[in-house]
Protein backbone atom coordinates (compact mmCIF):
# COMPACT_ATOMS: atom_id res chain seq x y z
CA UNK A 1 0.00 0.00 0.00
CA UNK A 2 1.52 3.56 -0.87
CA UNK A 3 1.84 6.01 1.41
CA UNK A 4 -0.33 8.46 2.35
CA UNK A 5 -0.95 11.40 -0.30
CA UNK A 6 -2.57 13.73 2.57
CA UNK A 7 1.07 13.54 4.78
CA UNK A 8 3.66 12.90 1.79
CA UNK A 9 4.78 16.40 1.57
CA UNK A 10 8.20 15.36 -0.76
CA UNK A 11 6.38 16.98 -3.29
CA UNK A 12 5.22 20.07 -1.81
CA UNK A 13 7.35 23.20 -2.57
CA UNK A 14 5.26 25.55 -0.05
CA UNK A 15 6.30 22.59 3.13
CA UNK A 16 9.95 22.78 2.12
CA UNK A 17 9.99 26.68 1.67
CA UNK A 18 8.40 26.51 5.47
CA UNK A 19 10.81 24.69 7.06
CA UNK A 20 13.91 26.27 5.51
CA UNK A 21 12.04 29.55 6.95
CA UNK A 22 11.84 28.41 10.38
CA UNK A 23 15.39 26.98 10.60
CA UNK A 24 17.13 30.37 8.86
CA UNK A 25 14.85 32.33 11.77
CA UNK A 26 16.35 29.58 14.54
CA UNK A 27 19.90 30.03 13.33
CA UNK A 28 19.25 33.86 13.66
CA UNK A 29 17.79 33.74 17.08
CA UNK A 30 20.18 31.21 18.27
CA UNK A 31 23.26 31.62 16.23
CA UNK A 32 26.32 33.90 16.07
CA UNK A 33 27.40 36.29 13.82
CA UNK A 34 30.47 35.21 11.71
CA UNK A 35 32.86 36.17 8.70
CA UNK A 36 32.86 34.01 5.65
CA UNK A 37 36.64 34.32 4.43
CA UNK A 38 37.08 32.49 0.82
CA UNK A 39 40.29 31.16 -0.11
CA UNK A 40 41.58 32.71 -3.69
CA UNK A 41 44.13 30.22 -4.96
CA UNK A 42 47.09 31.05 -8.15
CA UNK A 43 50.12 29.86 -9.77
CA UNK A 44 48.26 26.06 -8.81
CA UNK A 45 50.69 23.52 -9.37
CA UNK A 46 48.35 20.27 -11.22
CA UNK A 47 50.92 17.96 -10.11
CA UNK A 48 51.50 18.71 -6.32
CA UNK A 49 47.99 20.02 -6.19
CA UNK A 50 49.71 22.92 -4.43
CA UNK A 51 49.35 27.22 -5.21
CA UNK A 52 49.79 30.19 -4.20
CA UNK A 53 46.75 31.05 -1.18
CA UNK A 54 45.44 34.65 -0.82
CA UNK A 55 42.06 35.60 1.39
CA UNK A 56 40.52 38.96 -0.60
CA UNK A 57 37.19 39.00 0.77
CA UNK A 58 35.24 38.60 3.93
CA UNK A 59 31.28 38.39 4.38
CA UNK A 60 29.22 38.84 7.17
CA UNK A 61 26.65 35.40 7.91
CA UNK A 62 24.53 34.33 10.67
CA UNK A 63 25.88 30.38 11.95
CA UNK A 64 24.82 28.19 14.78
CA UNK A 65 27.09 26.21 16.98
CA UNK A 66 26.87 22.68 17.25
CA UNK A 67 28.90 22.18 19.69
CA UNK A 68 27.98 24.22 22.31
CA UNK A 69 29.64 22.77 25.25
CA UNK A 70 33.06 23.89 23.60
CA UNK A 71 35.61 23.17 21.31
CA UNK A 72 36.41 19.38 19.92
CA UNK A 73 39.16 17.72 18.19
CA UNK A 74 42.29 17.09 19.76
CA UNK A 75 42.67 19.93 22.09
CA UNK A 76 46.31 21.47 22.99
CA UNK A 77 49.12 18.53 23.26
CA UNK A 78 53.05 18.23 23.03
CA UNK A 79 54.42 16.70 19.75
CA UNK A 80 57.55 16.66 18.42
CA UNK A 81 56.83 19.64 16.83
CA UNK A 82 56.28 21.68 20.02
CA UNK A 83 52.47 22.67 21.47
CA UNK A 84 49.78 22.09 18.72
CA UNK A 85 46.76 23.42 19.48
CA UNK A 86 43.60 21.59 17.20
CA UNK A 87 40.29 22.87 18.49
CA UNK A 88 37.69 21.96 16.17
CA UNK A 89 34.22 23.44 16.12
CA UNK A 90 31.13 22.80 13.99
CA UNK A 91 28.91 25.96 12.40
CA UNK A 92 25.31 25.04 10.42
CA UNK A 93 24.56 27.96 7.69
CA UNK A 94 21.30 27.93 5.87
CA UNK A 95 21.85 26.99 2.18
CA UNK A 96 19.79 29.75 1.34
CA UNK A 97 21.96 31.96 3.36
CA UNK A 98 24.57 30.79 1.92
CA UNK A 99 23.91 31.50 -1.47
CA UNK A 100 22.17 35.19 -0.94
CA UNK A 101 25.36 36.52 1.23
CA UNK A 102 28.14 34.42 -0.31
CA UNK A 103 27.42 32.53 -3.50
CA UNK A 104 25.76 35.77 -4.86
CA UNK A 105 29.21 37.60 -4.82
CA UNK A 106 31.85 34.73 -5.37
CA UNK A 107 29.94 32.28 -7.62
CA UNK A 108 30.73 29.32 -5.33
CA UNK A 109 27.56 27.18 -4.71
CA UNK A 110 28.51 25.65 -1.55
CA UNK A 111 31.21 26.33 1.19
CA UNK A 112 34.51 25.17 0.10
CA UNK A 113 37.40 23.05 2.42
CA UNK A 114 40.30 25.73 2.20
CA UNK A 115 38.27 28.45 3.16
CA UNK A 116 38.24 30.57 6.83
CA UNK A 117 35.99 31.29 9.28
CA UNK A 118 36.61 34.29 11.56
CA UNK A 119 35.14 33.75 14.75
CA UNK A 120 34.80 36.89 17.25
CA UNK A 121 33.84 35.21 20.34
CA UNK A 122 36.87 33.66 21.04
CA UNK A 123 38.63 36.28 18.17
CA UNK A 124 39.78 33.08 16.56
CA UNK A 125 40.06 32.01 12.65
CA UNK A 126 39.05 28.72 11.96
CA UNK A 127 39.31 26.89 8.42
CA UNK A 128 36.81 24.82 7.12
CA UNK A 129 38.17 20.70 7.09
CA UNK A 130 34.67 19.13 5.83
CA UNK A 131 31.89 21.10 4.28
CA UNK A 132 28.75 18.26 4.64
CA UNK A 133 26.27 19.08 2.39
CA UNK A 134 23.75 16.22 4.24
CA UNK A 135 23.77 16.50 7.64
CA UNK A 136 19.97 15.90 7.84
CA UNK A 137 18.77 13.92 5.66
CA UNK A 138 16.24 15.09 2.98
CA UNK A 139 13.64 16.60 5.46
CA UNK A 140 10.39 17.29 3.30
CA UNK A 141 12.53 16.04 0.26
CA UNK A 142 14.94 18.90 0.60
CA UNK A 143 18.06 20.34 1.74
CA UNK A 144 18.09 23.08 4.11
CA UNK A 145 21.65 23.59 5.85
CA UNK A 146 25.60 22.94 5.41
CA UNK A 147 27.55 21.58 8.50
CA UNK A 148 30.85 23.29 8.60
CA UNK A 149 33.61 21.35 10.42
CA UNK A 150 36.11 23.50 11.11
CA UNK A 151 39.73 23.29 12.81
CA UNK A 152 42.09 26.37 14.42
CA UNK A 153 43.83 27.75 11.71
CA UNK A 154 47.59 27.44 11.28
CA UNK A 155 48.72 30.35 9.16
CA UNK A 156 51.68 29.14 6.03
CA UNK A 157 52.55 32.74 4.68
CA UNK A 158 49.13 33.20 2.39
CA UNK A 159 48.39 36.89 2.02
CA UNK A 160 45.46 38.49 3.73
CA UNK A 161 43.15 41.55 2.28
CA UNK A 162 40.26 40.89 3.72
CA UNK A 163 39.12 44.47 5.28
CA UNK A 164 39.03 42.77 9.07
CA UNK A 165 41.77 44.79 10.73
CA UNK A 166 42.52 42.16 13.74
CA UNK A 167 43.06 39.47 10.88
CA UNK A 168 44.63 41.40 7.89
CA UNK A 169 47.19 43.05 10.96
CA UNK A 170 48.14 39.97 12.45
CA UNK A 171 48.79 37.44 9.74
CA UNK A 172 50.09 39.66 7.12
CA UNK A 173 52.57 40.59 9.53
CA UNK A 174 53.79 36.89 10.42
CA UNK A 175 54.41 36.31 6.85
CA UNK A 176 57.60 34.98 6.05
CA UNK A 177 57.03 36.02 2.67
CA UNK A 178 59.76 38.18 1.07
CA UNK A 179 57.67 40.21 -1.21
CA UNK A 180 58.95 43.77 -0.55
CA UNK A 181 62.26 42.65 0.23
CA UNK A 182 63.84 42.30 -3.55
CA UNK A 183 66.42 44.32 -5.05
CA UNK A 184 64.68 46.63 -7.70
CA UNK A 185 66.67 47.98 -10.60
CA UNK A 186 65.98 51.96 -11.47
CA UNK A 187 62.87 51.09 -13.69
CA UNK A 188 61.44 49.17 -11.08
CA UNK A 189 61.77 45.75 -12.09
CA UNK A 190 63.08 43.08 -9.79
CA UNK A 191 66.38 41.87 -9.85
CA UNK A 192 66.94 38.18 -10.91
CA UNK A 193 69.72 36.09 -11.01
CA UNK A 194 70.51 34.01 -14.34
CA UNK A 195 68.21 30.85 -12.99
CA UNK A 196 65.70 33.45 -12.39
CA UNK A 197 65.68 33.42 -8.70
CA UNK A 198 64.97 36.82 -6.98
CA UNK A 199 67.76 39.02 -5.64
CA UNK A 200 66.10 39.62 -1.66
CA UNK A 201 67.82 42.44 0.64
CA UNK A 202 69.67 41.26 3.50
CA UNK A 203 67.41 43.27 5.36
CA UNK A 204 65.17 40.10 4.87
CA UNK A 205 65.09 37.99 8.45
CA UNK A 206 62.72 35.63 9.18
CA UNK A 207 64.19 35.72 12.86
CA UNK A 208 63.15 39.12 13.52
CA UNK A 209 59.25 38.45 11.65
CA UNK A 210 59.08 34.34 13.85
CA UNK A 211 60.68 34.89 16.93
CA UNK A 212 60.45 30.99 17.62
CA UNK A 213 62.70 30.48 13.78
CA UNK A 214 66.48 29.42 14.88
CA UNK A 215 67.62 28.99 11.90
CA UNK A 216 71.54 30.44 12.76
CA UNK A 217 71.40 28.26 15.82
CA UNK A 218 70.78 24.97 14.35
CA UNK A 219 73.35 26.12 11.93
CA UNK A 220 76.03 27.10 14.48
CA UNK A 221 75.46 23.67 16.47
CA UNK A 222 75.02 21.53 13.42
CA UNK A 223 78.92 22.49 12.64
CA UNK A 224 79.73 20.71 15.89
CA UNK A 225 78.78 17.49 14.83
CA UNK A 226 78.44 16.57 11.39
CA UNK A 227 81.74 14.65 9.99
CA UNK A 228 83.65 15.50 7.30
CA UNK A 229 86.68 13.07 8.39
CA UNK A 230 87.94 10.53 6.18
CA UNK A 231 85.34 7.86 7.96
CA UNK A 232 82.52 10.41 5.95
CA UNK A 233 81.63 9.07 2.25
CA UNK A 234 81.57 12.85 0.83
CA UNK A 235 84.66 13.85 2.53
CA UNK A 236 87.52 14.80 0.04
CA UNK A 237 90.25 12.79 1.84
CA UNK A 238 91.51 9.35 1.42
CA UNK A 239 89.42 8.33 -1.82
CA UNK A 240 86.40 9.80 -0.84
CA UNK A 241 83.91 12.33 -2.78
CA UNK A 242 85.83 14.83 -5.10
CA UNK A 243 83.70 17.60 -6.70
Amino acid sequence: MATSVFFNNFNSTAEQNLIEDLIIESIRIYGIDVYYIPRTTSNRDDVFREGSYSYNSSYLIEAYIRNVDGFTGDGEFLSKFGLQVRDQIVFTIAQRTFKAEVGNYTADVRPKEGDLIWFPLTRSVFQIKNADVKPIFYQLGALQTYDLTCELYEASSETFNTGITEIDGVYNALSLKSDGYELLAENGNVLVTESGERIILESFDIEAIDVQAENDVYETEGQDFIDFTEFDPFSEKAGGYRS
